[in-house]
């Protein structure tokens, strides 16, 4: 009995001791995944809702912790679900002492940093959910001692670097999701070794090579979603023959060529096959007309031919067909008319002919329709009442369709985009499209559209305009022959593009266009638009391009034109327009584009549109226009065509055209210009045609426009101008029709000139001191000398009458002045009273701003030795001179320089002259 009282005791203790050894563990197990949860927690730098913050606290159980879901038993965590939770943070490693781990979903927030490696401790773990953050560095291989993993999410990471081979061990895993990354390299062949593997996914992650042949065998395969990547290769030939269970076979935007292999049909279960935007070849296997599950057959955008199976009219699954953007010939089969379930069926820019089946505008379920740019003939069916109710697009542009557009389209009540342009169309456009109030964009362009017989206004546009959503409104080349009614403004339209260009519409522009404040883009030119410019226009607000060219408008260029401060580029040449440029058209600072041409504007250029910095096209030719360039257009810093060809300006060529360094083109001729070509020409190094024909240009052909590689076209005929033709560069491939009729040019025989000789170039050189420079400085000698002897000599001295008449008449101070501004005219063949001089703006002050750096820019060219050696010497010389003159002008007498200086200086200058001439 005492033997069995000590048993039962023992027995007892045993149990007690077990017990708290369970518990001990018990406790220390849980103590361990609490400090992983609070060390992931630490983690956290950002918690929206504050849920860790109140939630994930040591005074309750971390098991009731949102979030985390704990085993039964144990009480050890096995999933922790934090999910779109707006987190943002790093991911502890200390989660990996959650040993007993199941599922981790931390997808959908902001976590960055790197994954950690201590991940493959995570032995128990089936699915590791990290998609949708900001993870980044690689994906670490040691993942696969995770052995139980089943799925591995982490698309839409900075994950970089490759797909590790090492996945191909895991034995359980049916989904792999890397989409969205940034990696390299090709997919592991490894990959085929997962026998259950389910669902690959790795879109627009930057994967190149092509797809490993082994991929397709692994049986359990549903779903392979490798879209927008760098693949290359082909599809292997017996693609279905090993899974039979794929469902989705996405791979479009790669490089995949090529054949579609016809053993597709294998694949019973496929209801996606989306292909688009690869370079397979060969036809459409016929055998595709069993896949009776296929929804989607999306295959355009490659290099496919031969006709359409009319097995595809086998499949009533199918709600989109996309096969545009192939080299397919033939018809439409008839059998397709009955696929009811079609929603989306795209054939454009193919090869297809003939009439389009009839029973295809039976199928009510269509959406979208685009028989787009092929070879189609006939009308479109007329007699097919309500059967297109959900239709939301038509397009049928670019083919030889021909009759009436069809009027049961307007009973299309969510037509938003409809486009029939470049067809063979007739007929008046049905006024009833305008009920359609989804119309968003309509195109009728290029066909042969007339206007409503009996009636001169075109009311179908009044009628479109009632098109609550209609934003482009487009008509071009059709022979409306019409009058735009103003009723086109009576009810508020979204309208943004008016396109009517060549329409032979006719009459004024109307008033009431003004009431289209979201139009941005008109385009009325080549029409036979008479009347003027309705000041109503003003009312555009959001016009950014208007063209009115090539009509018969008149009347001046409207004030109300400036208020359009979003106008981008306007077009009103080939009209009557008259009177002078505005000068508020500086207001338009963003124009870009200004068209004038071919008008009878005259007037002076207003100093306004020289400012406006962001112009690129200014075509003034064929005008009456006048007056000078002003000296600075330089803000006109992007200009890359400029034309002011065949008008009546005058003066010297703006040397600030020198740099416009994007400038391309640069037409001057027919004008009367004067002075010489400007040395800073050589610095528009993107030029490509320059002419300057039929003006007054003198002096030498700048040898700076060596340097203008681009050039291709030159014409300088028909000016004063003399020396020698540069040899390098462009020109020795201009022709002798470049240089016609110039007064004294020299140079290469076969440019049909005399050729030069260096006496007569030193004699010509000559001839400017002789006849120029030194005659100047002795009457500069001659005025002093009367200065002294009127300062210094007694009052009985006789002095020749015509000096003494210049002493009487003048004080000595106005003699000096008028001296120094004789100097700067001469050798500057510029007046004080020219154009381009204003109050602010003197000869003196523009002289003095050019001085020393620019001289030769102010200086008469001609006047400057060209041979080799010389060109230094004669340079300071003419800076000499010019200083001089300066000093002999200033303002304050006594700021000006002593006679005698002056004097001294004077010979100074002659002897160094008299030295270069002698040379």
């Amino acid at each position: 009995m005492l033997m069995e009282r000590c048993a039962v005791i023992l027995l007892f203790t045993m149990l007690l001791i077990k017990s708290c050894m369970v518990w001990f563990a018990m406790s220390s197990s849980n103590f361990t995944d609490q400090s992983a949860l609070l060390a992931f927690k630490s983690k956290i730098r950002f918690d929206p809702t504050n849920v860790l913050a109140h939630n994930w606290t040591t005074s309750t159980n971390f098991c009731h912790w949102i979030g985390v879901t704990c085993s039964t038993r144990r009480q050890r965590v096995t999933v922790l679900d934090l999910g779109y939770m707006g987190l943002q943070g790093t991911i502890s490693p200390h989660l990996a002492n959650l040993s007993f781990l199941v599922l981790l979903d931390l997808s959908n927030n902001s976590f960055q940093g790197q994954l950690p490696p201590e991940f493959n401790h995570l032995r128990r773990l089936k699915e590791l959910n990290l998609a949708h953050n900001q993870i980044e560095g690689v994906i670490p291989p040691s993942l696969h001692h995770c052995r139980r993993l089943q799925a591995i999410l982490l698309e839409y990471n900075n994950f970089t670097s490759g797909i590790p081979k090492e996945f191909g061990i895991l034995p359980k895993l049916r989904g792999l999701s890397l989409g969205g990354n940034s990696l390299s390299g090709s997919i592991p062949s490894s990959i085929g070794n997962i026998s259950t593997l389910e669902y690959l996914e790795s879109e627009s992650s930057g994967l190149a090579g092509s797809i490993p042949f082994p991929i397709f065998n692994v049986t359990s395969l549903r779903y392979v979603l490798l879209q927008n990547n760098s693949i290359s290769g082909t599809l292997p030939k017996d693609l279905c023959s090993n899974c039979p269970k794929l469902q989705r076979l996405s791979l479009y935007y790669n490089h995949i060529s090529g054949h579609i292999p016809s053993t597709i049909y294998q694949c019973t279960e496929l209801t996606h096959l989306v292909l688009y935007y690869n370079s397979f070849n060969g036809t459409i296997p016929a055998e595709v007309g069993r896949l009776h599950k296929l929804k989607r057959l999306n295959i355009g955008v490659n290099n496919i031919s031969g006709t359409i199976p009319p097995s595809l009219g086998n499949i009533s699954s199918l709600d989109q067909i996309y096969l545009g953007t192939n080299y397919i010939h033939g018809v439409i089969p008839n059998e397709l008319g009955g696929l009811s379930n079609l929603i989306d069926f795209n054939l454009g820019k193919n090869f297809l002919s003939g009439v389009i089946p009839s029973a295809i505008f039976n199928i009510s379920s269509l959406e979208s329709l685009s028989f787009a740019y092929n070879a189609f003939s006939g009308t479109l069916p007329t007699t097919i009442g309500l059967q297109l109710p959900n239709l939301q697009q038509f397009l049928a542009q670019g083919n030889q369709l021909v009759g009436n557009i069809p009027l049961y389209l307007s009973n299309s009540s969510k037509l938003a985009r409809l486009t029939l342009e470049a067809n063979l169309f007739t007929g008046p456009v049905p006024k009833s499209l305008g009920n359609l109030e989804q119309l968003s964009w309509f195109n009728v362009g290029v066909n042969q559209l007339t206007g409503e017989t009996g009636s001169p206004e075109l009311h179908f546009l009044t009628a479109l305009t009632n098109c609550r959503s209609l934003k482009w409104l487009i008509v071009d080349y059709n022979p409306l022959d019409g009058i735009i009614p103003n009723s086109i403004g009576n009810n508020s339209s979204p309208l943004q593009t008016f396109s009517a260009f060549s329409c032979q519409i006719k009459g004024h522009i109307p008033r009431g266009v003004g009431t289209f404040r979201n139009l941005n883009f008109i385009d009325l030119s080549n029409n036979n638009l008479n009347g003027t410019i309705p000041s109503t226009i003003v009312g555009l607000e959001s016009l950014q391009r208007l063209y009115l060219g090539n009509n018969k408008i008149e009347g001046f260029i409207p004030h109300e034109l400036c208020h359009l401060r979003n106008l981008g580029e306007l077009s009103v040449k080939q009209n009557s327009l008259y009177g002078p440029i505005p000068s508020c058209i500086g207001n338009l600072s963003r124009l870009q584009k200004l068209l004038l041409s071919s008008n009878t504007l005259n007037s002076s250029i207003p100093m306004s549109l020289w400012g406006l910095g962001n112009l690129i096209i200014l075509s003034l030719s064929s005008n009456s226009l006048s007056g000078n360039l002003p000296p600075d257009i330089g803000k006109l810093v992007v200009i890359e065509h400029m034309d002011l060809s065949w008008n009546r300006i005058s003066g010297n060529i703006s040397t600030f055209i020198g740099a416009f360094e994007r400038l391309v083109s640069l037409n001057l001729s027919r004008n009367s210009f004067e002075g010489n070509i400007p040395q800073s020409f050589g610095n528009l190094i993107a030029l490509e045609f320059i002419d300057l024909s039929h003006n007054n240009l003198s002096g030498r052909i700048p040898k700076s426009l060596e340097k203008l590689s681009h050039l291709k076209y030159l014409n300088f005929s028909f000016n004063k101008l003399s020396g020698e033709i540069p040899n390098g560069g462009p020109f020795p491939n201009f022709t002798g029709q470049s240089f016609l009729h110039n007064e004294a040019l020299c140079g290469n025989q076969d440019l049909q000139v005399p050729p030069c000789s260096h006496s007569n170039k030193k004699s010509e050189t000559k001839q400017i001191l002789l006849k120029v420079i030194l005659p100047t400085i002795a009457f500069m000698a001659v005025v002093a000398f009367l200065y002294m002897l009127k300062k210094y000599q007694e009052s009985n001295v006789q002095i020749q009458s015509s000096s003494m008449a210049l002493k009487e008449e003048c004080p000595q101070e106005v003699i000096f002045s008028a001296t120094g501004i004789m100097l700067l005219e001469t050798f500057t063949r510029k007046k004080p009273t020219d154009q381009m001089f204003t109050e602010e703006l003197s000869l003196r002050h523009w002289v003095n701003a050019s001085l020393p750096d620019k001289l030769m820019e102010v200086v008469d060219c001609g006047l400057l030795r060209i041979e080799n050696g010389h060109m230094t010497a004669t340079q300071d010389s003419l800076l000499a001179i010019m200083e001089l003159g300066l000093e002999c002008c200033k303002e304050l007498p006594e700021e000006r320089n002593d006679i005698q200086e002056v004097v001294s200086k004077l010979n100074k200058i002659k002897l160094q002259l008299i030295r270069n001439r002698r040379t």
